[in-house]
């Protein structure tokens, strides 16, 4: 009977000077942003996971098809990569329901799940542990939207890096390059399973980041009681509304909040001011074409890029050897 495991966690997060510092800069741009990692609180987790049941948004459906419909083949692949005893990471995990219905196929040794809510990512791991009690499974909570790697001993080895759902979207061109770079880095040999959002027509687009029933907009303004709470402002979401529009120019969906009059936000040490009309930009969804993506991933050092996309094209799966 094989011996059961208990998750470990680690923690590897920014110091919470350093968040406030960040978020008050990018409030106080001519442009004010604030990064999207800052819709993950457990709230924005919880309603990115509704998000992905909305008849509008098609990403997470039409990319688990495709894992189902070319199971054998991405398995086929892993295998000819990696060896045995490679860990599965994970990257922005959520749930982790996408990795775990990898693992009978795959057979990972280790799984490695790393996401920046933390909450959310204890009891998804403390469940799926149960589900096989004889899989290690560690969770590590980081931001790796500034620097990808895994502290030290959490895996020596090949590593199969999973980045599913289109995240890599977030990232400008330049950004994303970075980060499959240092994804190859951590894969130490191993290889690259990632899926990534087709360009596809604006009407789609654009109404699967503003859906009928208002989740995605309850997801964006939770936004700002999460900047509240780190930062110590005073946003008032009654004074905001979602705002998703498609830049083709710049081949992208982008997600704003707009004041919906003159107001001010303040936080200790500083305010600012927004006019009726003015917006925070929240998100970038960067939408690729087969080759342009596959292009990305040479550029990044990934080779034997092998591509699956379904019937209409609107999302692609890309495999990759480190």
């Amino acid at each position: 009977m094989p011996s059961a495991h208990r998750p470990r966690f680690l923690r590897d997060l920014q110091p919470e000077a350093d968040v406030r510092a960040e978020l008050a800069q990018g409030l106080l741009q001519p442009q004010a942003a604030v990064s999207p990692r800052f819709l993950y609180d457990a709230l924005g987790a919880a309603l990115f996971q509704a998000i992905t049941e909305l008849p509008e948004y098609y990403p997470t459906r039409t990319e688990a098809a495709l894992m189902q419909r070319h199971a054998e083949a991405i398995a086929t692949a892993v295998r000819a990569a990696l060896p045995a005893g490679f860990a599965l990471v994970d990257l922005g995990a959520g749930d982790g329901a996408k990795a775990e219905r990898l693992f009978a196929t795959l057979r990972p040794a280790h799984y490695v799940a790393l996401d920046i809510a933390e909450d959310p990512l204890r009891r998804a791991l403390t469940a799926l542990q149960q589900r096989h009690p004889a899989l290690p499974v560690s969770g590590v909570i980081a931001d790796f939207s500034q620097h990808l790697s895994l502290p030290s001993g959490v895996h020596d080895g090949p590593s199969l890096v999973f980045y599913p759902g289109s995240s890599i979207g977030n990232f400008a061109p330049g950004e994303a390059l970075r980060l499959l770079q240092q994804a190859r880095e951590l894969s130490a040999g191993g290889a690259l399973l990632i899926g990534a959002d087709l360009v596809k027509p604006r009407a789609v687009l654009e109404a699967a980041y503003d859906d009928a029933l208002g989740v995605t907009a309850a997801f964006n303004l939770n936004l700002l009681r999460h900047v509240n709470r780190l930062l110590g402002s005073d946003f008032e979401v009654r004074d905001w509304q979602h705002v998703a529009l498609f830049d083709e120019a710049q081949s992208r969906i982008e997600m704003h909040l707009q004041a919906r009059r003159g107001l001010s936000v303040r936080w200790p040490g500083a305010r600012r001011r927004f006019a009726a009309g003015e917006r925070v930009h929240t998100e970038n969804s960067y939408k690729w074409t087969t080759a342009a993506f596959e292009a990305l991933l040479r550029r990044a050092g990934w080779r034997e890029v092998q591509a699956w996309q379904d019937e209409r094209g609107w999302f692609g799966v890309f495999f990759a050897r480190a």
